[in-house]
């Protein structure tokens, strides 16, 4: 494991959204959902490519809030351009569990 240091950390900026729509991805190598996420006034809605399938239907989603990394590159995925990063981590059969905020917090909550 790399240490970092605590400036390092503080250049991820990590907000929360709750996500507004649902679309299938199915020219994604692996299932995934095309989501796209309200991270507030400041961002304004941003979409994202999560392979989240397994465990979350499209209806299950809307108004989910979630973790996502704003400030990395957009990124291709096939003909979709995601634009943050949404957040997870893997149970133990390796399926995405989302990272979600434990109580009700703004849009565009930034984690720190």
């Amino acid at each position: 494991m790399t240490t970092i240091s605590i400036d390092d950390f503080t250049k991820i900026d990590i907000r929360v959204g709750t996500i507004t729509d649902v679309q299938p991805f199915p020219e994604a190598r692996k299932p995934a959902w095309k989501l796209t996420i309200n991270l507030g006034a400041d961002i304004g809605l941003k979409r994202s490519s999560a392979q989240i399938t397994e465990l979350y239907s499209a209806e299950a989603l809307i108004g989910q809030k979630v973790a996502c990394v704003v400030n990395l590159p957009p990124r291709q995925i096939g003909p979709f351009v995601s634009e943050v990063l949404t957040l997870g981590f893997p149970d133990d059969q390796k399926r995405v569990v989302l990272t979600i905020p434990e109580r009700d917090v703004p849009d565009g909550s930034r984690l720190f």
